[in-house]
Formats: structure tokens, sequence, C-alpha cells
């Protein structure tokens, strides 16, 4: 044994570089002073704890020590790294009572220039370099053998300290001069060193991709302190060196398995002449990859949250310490401005002209409310839903592509191209350890943020199914090849969506005109729905907007707060947890329950049930508005205003036109049939209505249809019903209600100053007939007492109906409510 380890000292090669390199790194720890004080002590004092073993250490610092060794670090870091670890050890040696057998390793930050993925060449291998992109997989931690202690099998001596390089390394001979031992070896697991070890794979975000180009990625091999910084969906800074690796993927492929198979089977005599020819050796064992080999891992842009839009570990006292006092000064102005509403609306959206509920809506959505975790442990999601259906060239896409390049979070996918793996997460097998990884999809690399989906429409139903859950209850699980997992998909969802027959039919309600399940439709918290119409003024406006985007570029572009304030600004007002005051719950319970009624009453039907979903929006909405103006407390204020755009997006927006149809049609669909009835009844309408026709008036054209919109029918419907009403008020003997003929002369007297001439007389006379028409038969809010007299009895030979009365009374459906 004594043989042995006399003989381990001969073949070690003295690196000069190295040991000039640790010697000077050494001195830089004991020597650096900040305010009179070693700066790196106390963090070398906090290794002690069995837990921690990674000293971080500023590029900075080592640069504004000694330039040269920071150039030589920054050239020669994967020769260098093994002898500044050493460094850290002595250092924590010398000032603290560590154990001796203690690794220690060394995390360097503040690296000054960034590389991106595309930008890693085999001229980086070997050099300290910064590197950023978004994390797509993430590996399970195994622990990784550094070095290794084995015994040999043939005379027991020990081997220590045989180094490890990304693969399993035995010694090449036993130590031992009288043993000849070349492979057979024996690892003693206790006196070897492991090390924490994770893959993760990173992927160049969307902004650096150029265009045409498949987003290229790497592999990141973590160690120690660095595993589990980084989530799926995180954007993030790794800092280490560049490392070529074995491809084991390629050396495990068929083709390689043969090769050695043949030569393996050619006879023993064979085996001991070593290979013949480039072929024999199978070129595949020449194929090497890059791979990253990170020290450090931080988030991208922790100044606004590069790592979470939401900040887990943040409070509004830490974003504040982030700030300076000029930026802190900007929020608070923010903060107390009168027409903060409007000016985030027109900065986040400048190149957009009008819709201002959607972009309202979308401003809200990037506050979100509040998640709440019940006694029972079930989260209540304070994300904010948003869908946009409308006409082609509403600005749909663009209200998308803002939101993505606004967010620090934010994925934008195209519903035709998603999948539901793509959306959710995939279960993928690693290439080399053959065990099932989690690859992110849309979903997840949104957590906290916000995923923008257009041509949500286009998806595919099996495809729309998979983000149920992630709409509501905000997780993803999977149960795929022996992988079961609940994973986070805490994210806010916009989606755009087109028509049926790439138009909106005004005369269909919303949920004929889109093709969503109910449930789906039940998950967003609002509808906005964009109708491209004709309209002098605004079709002037946007394309003056339009042609000066076009010619004068950025300087049209009018913003109150820049991108970078408003970012902030966000960042600071979502940290606010606004708690529900006593008049602001009455006022949600009293306009919820006004929204159930009117659901239930015939009349204005919601584009889908009124549930209590919509409630939880309202709630959502409140929060969002209070958080918006940094307060604690939501207000009714708060209240009215997300009322508002709920109603908007719920009622208002998709009744229908009302399609009265001309004369003829209506009384035929009225009578059924009878044409002498027919035409007494059209005679009897003229002559009650107190105008008769010329009999030498030429014959009239046929008639148009006549069409009024909803807001039109109603208020017209309302103004004959509170006229009645006031009659019925009036009347004491309880005889109330109005003739036909006496409520339409009233009408036609009211408004008898905006008449300018006699044809437009009749057309108001013909629509108002009709609009009490389908008040008695179509909507049943008027009852009409037609019939009167005896019936005849049985004997008698007449007909046994009542008289028909010529010009019918009148009275309002005693349950009718009228709508505000």
């Amino acid at each position: 044994m004594d043989v042995a380890d006399r003989a381990v000292g001969h073949n070690l090669v003295k690196d000069d570089v190295a040991d000039r390199c640790q010697k000077l790194f050494q001195d830089f720890l004991e020597e650096f002073m900040v305010e009179g004080e070693v700066k790196y002590l106390p963090d070398v004092q906090e290794l002690i704890r069995p837990e921690r073993n990674t000293l971080t250490v500023s590029f900075n610092d080592i640069e504004k020590n000694n330039q040269q060794l920071a150039t030589t670090i920054q050239e020669e870091y994967y020769r260098v790294y093994p002898s500044l670890c050493l460094a850290v050890r002595n250092f924590a040696r010398d000032h603290c009572g560590v154990p001796t057998s203690k690794e220690f390793y060394l995390s360097v930050t503040d690296v000054p220039t960034r590389h991106k993925v595309r930008e890693l060449t085999t001229g980086k291998v070997g050099s300290l370099l910064r590197i950023s992109g978004q994390v797509v997989r993430t590996h399970p931690v195994h622990p990784e053998l550094v070095s290794g202690t084995f015994i040999c099998l043939d005379c027991q001596s020990v081997i220590k300290d045989v180094e490890q390089q990304f693969k399993y390394t035995q010694p090449t001979i036993c130590r031992n001069p009288v043993c000849a031992n070349r492979s057979r070896f024996m690892l003693d697991v206790n006196k070897s060193r492991f090390v924490d070890f994770q893959k993760v794979r990173i992927q160049e975000t969307q902004a650096e991709l150029p265009r045409g180009s498949i987003p290229r990625s790497v592999e990141i091999i973590l160690r120690a302190e660095a595993v589990e910084m980084a989530q799926a969906g995180d954007k993030c800074d790794f800092t280490g060196t560049l490392i070529v690796v074995p491809d084991v993927s390629q050396l495990n492929t068929p083709g390689a398995r043969a090769e050695t198979g043949t030569r393996v089977k050619a006879g023993a005599g064979y085996d001991s002449e070593g290979v013949g020819g480039l072929k024999a050796l199978g070129v595949r064992e020449l194929s090497y990859r890059l791979a990253f080999l990170a020290c450090s891992v931080e988030a991208t842009n922790p100044q606004f949250g590069g790592r979470d839009l939401r900040g887990d570990d943040l409070t509004a006292e830490t974003i504040k310490k982030q700030m300076t006092e000029q930026e802190w000064q900007k929020v608070y102005e923010m903060s107390r401005d009168k027409n903060l509403y409007q000016n985030l609306c027109t900065s986040l959206f400048p190149t957009i002209h009008g819709n201002d509920e959607v972009k309202r809506g979308v401003l809200l959505m990037l506050f979100g409310g509040v998640p709440k975790t019940t006694m029972e442990k079930t989260s209540l999601r304070g994300d904010i839903n948003v869908c946009v259906v409308g006409d082609p060239s509403t600005a749909k896409s663009q209200f998308l592509k803002a939101v993505e390049q606004f967010s620090p979070r934010a994925v934008y996918t195209s519903g035709k191209a998603s999948s539901a793996a793509g959306l959710t997460a995939a279960v993928v097998k690693d290439e080399e350890s053959h065990e099932f990884v989690i690859e992110a999809g849309a979903l997840m690399l949104a957590d906290n943020g916000v995923c923008c989906i257009d041509e949500f429409d286009k998806m595919d139903p099996k495809d729309q199914v998979a983000i149920h859950e992630a709409m509501e209850q905000q997780t993803i699980s999977i149960t795929k090849a022996g992988v079961k997992a609940t994973l986070n998909a805490r994210t806010s969802i916009l989606a755009a969506a087109n028509p049926i027959g790439g138009r909106y039919d005004r005369t269909k309600s919303l949920k004929q005109n889109i093709t969503l399940t109910a449930p789906i439709m039940s998950r967003f918290d609002l509808f906005f729905v964009l109708v491209d119409e004709c309209n002098e003024v605004t079709d002037y406006a946007i394309a003056r907007r339009i042609v000066d985007l076009h010619s004068h570029g950025e300087a049209s572009v009018e913003r109150t707060y820049s991108v970078e304030e408003m970012q902030r600004y966000l960042m600071f007002a979502r940290q606010f947890k606004p708690k529900i005051s006593k008049e602001a719950e009455e006022f949600m319970v009293d306009e919820y329950r006004r929204l159930r009624q009117r659901d239930c009453s015939g009349v204005s039907k919601s584009s889908w049930r009124i549930t209590v979903r919509q409630l939880e929006s309202m709630i959502r909405l409140s929060e969002a508005m209070a958080r918006m103006y940094c307060q604690d407390e939501v207000q009714p204020k708060h209240v009215k205003e997300a009322f508002r755009l709920l109603n908007k997006s719920i009622i208002r927006v998709e009744q229908p036109d009302i399609n009265l149809g001309t004369e003829d049609e209506e009384q035929e669909q009225l009578d059924g049939g009878g044409d002498e009835i027919l035409s007494e009844e059209a005679m009897e309408t003229e002559e009650t209505s107190g105008v008769q026709k010329s009999a030498d008036e030429p014959p009239s054209p046929p008639k148009k249809a006549i069409r009024l919109t909803f807001d039109e029918y109603k208020t017209l419907a309302n103004l004959l019903v509170l006229q009645m009403r006031r009659r019925e008020a009036e009347t004491d003997d309880g005889d109330g209600g109005m003739r036909k003929g006496e409520l339409v002369t009233w009408y036609l007297h009211e408004i008898e100053n905006e008449l300018e001439s006699e044809a437009e007389y009749f057309d108001k006379q013909t629509i108002v007939e009709k609009v009490i028409e389908r008040l008695i038969h179509h909507d049943h809010i008027l009852v009409e007492l037609s019939k009167i007299g005896l019936k005849k009895r049985a004997g008698d030979k007449a007909s046994s109906d009542p008289l028909q009365d010529k010009d019918p009374l009148l009275v309002v459906h005693p349950n009718y409510v009228i709508d505000e």
C-alpha cells in the first residue's frame, strides 16, 4: 500500500499560470475592502453551514483589484477554475473552522458582455462568458461523481482522487508496481466525493430570433448551489464557460452498436490486434457537441422582475430599494395622476386608434386581481382572461403583439399551429439518460405572465379542452409515460378570435357567432366584440393615424409615459393586495343580482348564462382597478367601473338588430292566412290611424324590410310601456290600459316636432305599429284584449267564437320589469 502511495506524486504536471492565479485570487479575497471591511469575509463565514458551499464574487471587484488577474480569468477560465476553488477553500480554512474534507466552489457574477445562444462558437471554448435565454426543459437533480476512490480487486490497494470528467473514469492502471491490473476496479462510494448536478436546456428568446430561423438551444450544466435556480419558463443569464463533450446520443444510435458488434464477434485472436482503419473505429466516436458549464444563474432583468412578473419574493419595499430617487418620484407622481387610467391606455397602445374599452380591459388584465387560498387549500385565481372577437382588420393581433412586447413574461402563439402538448406540457425522453422529462409548453412558459393566443377559434376542439384546467384551476395535470405531475400555469390568457364566416353577424348572439364551447366562454372574464362599421368620422381619424404612422414613424407616436416607467409602475402596483370594503361588497351583490334577473327575464338574453364566474370576474376587475391606483381597499367606484366593463362585455354588444320585416309578411305571420281578414285589418289599421289613402295614389313599390337596432327598439318599447303604466296609475276605476290606435296617436304626437315630411310620418307610424305587434306577439310584454262579447250557445248555427275588437285594448303584463 505504501508503495502505491509513494508512486502517486510523479505524474502531476505543475501549471504555473493556475498556481499564480490561485495566489493572486487568494490575495484579492484577503485584501479587497469596502468601507474599511474585507468585503467577502461575511460571505465566507456563511459557508460553515453544511448546506452552503459556493462563494459568489463580482467580476467588477476583481477588475478593480487586479486587471491582469481579471483578464487571465476571463480568457483561461476553464483552466484556472480548480485553482480558484482551492483559493476559496484556503481562505475559508484560514478564517473559519470548516471541515478539511469539505469542497468549495466559486460563482462569478457581473460579467460585462452578454452573448446570445447563436454567438456560441468553438473560439469561445474555455473562456468566461455570460449567455441569456429562456429555460424550456429542466432535468431532475442527480449526484455527480467529482473524484473517485477506487479499490483494486486484484491487490486491494486504494487509489485516491481519480478525477472524473463528464463520464465515469476508472484509473488507467493500478498504482501498485507489482500489480498489472488495468480493468478490475471497484468504486468506494463512502470515500468518493459527489456534487449536485442538473441539466437544463435553454432556447433563444423570441426577440433575439432572426426571421425564418428555428430557435437554437444549448444544454446548460449546473453544479452545487446553482441547481434548481432556474425553472421552466424563466429568462435567465448564465455565467460560465463553453465546453466540448462527447455526443452520447450519437454514440447510442443503432448503427454504432452494429459496427461495434461486428468487431467483437470476429474471433478471440483479433481482439488484441487493435483497430484497423477509421471505418471499423466508427466515425460516430468523433462527434462532439458544445455544452455550457455554468457557475451562476441570475434573472435576466432583476430590475423589473425578469424572473417573475408577480414576484413571489418581492415586496413593495424591495422594489422601492431597487429604484433610484428619480424613478421612485415618477412612480409616486403616476399614482397621484387623476387621469392615470386613460394615460396608461394611450401609452400602452399608442399606435392603435379607438377601441378604448378593449384597451381598458387589457390594462386591467396586466394589473390582475389578487390570488387567494381558502382554508381548504383551494386556490382562487387572480388572473383575468380576455377574449377579443371581431372582423378582420380591427387590430386584434396588434393588441396581442403589444402585450407580448410590453410584458416581461409573455408568450405569443397561434391557435391553428399549436397542439395540446405544445400549449400545456410534453413528456419527452432524454437522449442520454433515457428517462422521461417534462418539456414546458406555452402556458407553463408564461407562468406568472400573459399567454397571447391568436386565431383562438381555429384550434382543434381536443386542443382547446387542454386549456380548460389551466384557465380556471391554473394548473396543468399530466399522467403520461409513468410521469404524474401537477404543474403551475398561473397565467392570464389573452385570446383573439374571428367570427364564423369571417364577419360578425349582428342579427345573431355572440354564442352563434363563434365556434367556442360554453365552458371555455364562461372561463373568459371579458369578451370584446370589434365590428368593422362604416363611420365617416372614425374612418377619417383611423386613416389619418395610419398615414401619420407610415410617414413619420416614431415621431407620430404620443406616449404620456415611457415603456420603462409603465413597467416599473406595474411591478410596484402589483405588490398591493387590496381588500374589499363593506360598501363595495353590498354594491357587488346588488349588481350581480340585477345581472342574474336581467338574464332570466326573456327580453335581453345575454351571450351566455350569467354564472358565479361573472361575479368572480367582477371581484377580480375591481381589485385590478384598486391596484392600478395603488390603493389597499376596493371602493364602490372601482366596482362601478368593473361592472361597466363586464356589462359592456356581456349584455350589450351581442344584441342583434330587430328585424321587423315588411308590413305584409308581418301581418301574414300574425294572422296565419285568411286574405279577407288580412285586407280588412289592413284597412282598419289605416282608418284608426286617422289617415286615408287617396284613391288615385299610384301603387306603392315593394316595401323594404324595416330594421331597428336593439337599443332603438328597447328605448321605443320602454317609452310605450311607461306611458301605459302612467295611464293605469291615473285611472282609479281599475279599468286601465289604452287602445292600440290611441297609443300610436300619442307616440306620433310626442315626436311631431322631429318629423319633417308626410313620408317620414307614415314611416314612423308603420314602425310604432310593428313594435307594438312585436311587443304583443313576440316579447309578450303587452297583453291584447281583442275578443269581446259572450260565446254563443252550442245549438246556435253561427260561429261559437267571440267577436274580434277592431281596435284592441292593450295592458302591460303585470310581471314585466323595465330595464334601467
